[in-house]
């Protein structure tokens, strides 16, 4: 696992080990002492995938303080454009954003601290993206901002998006816990 910094203080793009041959491939998508190694959380709690239709929106998802996670994400079959954006206030980037591609073709991910909000836009159907998260889905600290109110263009002009994320705030109304 190779971890390389993104301009996102702490949030890193992850190459992963990947070995082709004659029957196909092996991917190992999480190796806990490169990450101890590089000061960043090494133990999660949960995984799980969702898939998706091309022109899909999900995000801006994060979870509010003391359930708040760090996240290693990546697509395991299909393209999607993945975003995060920094709501740490102290952070010399706070509000800004970052667009990463991932795809099952490349065996690549990325790790995102806590304190930042993470979507995606699908790119192709039956897309599928894995998520692991330092700690359990918390109903009560479940949060996000408008996908349309960050500085990031989308490439898909009418998205489809859950009315949860459609009802979130924007981040010029978001009061940021973190």
């Amino acid at each position: 696992m190779k971890l390389k910094e993104t301009s996102l203080k702490g949030c890193f793009e992850i190459e992963f080990f990947h070995a082709v041959d004659q029957r196909g491939s092996f991917t190992k998508c999480f190796h806990g002492p490169s990450l101890k190694e590089a000061g960043l959380i090494d133990e999660f709690d949960e995984s799980f995938y969702s898939v998706n239709n091309a022109g899909v929106i999900r995000g801006m998802h994060f979870q509010l303080p003391p359930s708040d996670h760090a996240k290693i994400v990546y697509c395991n079959v299909g393209k999607l454009i993945d975003v995060i954006v920094d709501l740490r206030k102290e952070s010399t980037t706070y509000g800004q954003s970052i667009a990463i591609e991932l795809t099952g073709d490349k065996a690549t991910g990325v790790y995102i601290p806590k304190g930042m909000a993470h979507g995606f836009e699908t790119l192709e159907n039956n897309t599928m993206m894995t998520y692991l998260t330092s700690t359990a889905y918390d109903p009560l600290a479940d949060s996000g901002i408008l996908y349309s109110s960050i500085d990031h263009k989308w490439q898909t002009e009418r998205p489809t998006l859950s009315p949860r994320d459609e009802s979130f705030v924007s981040l010029e109304s978001f009061e940021s816990p973190f």
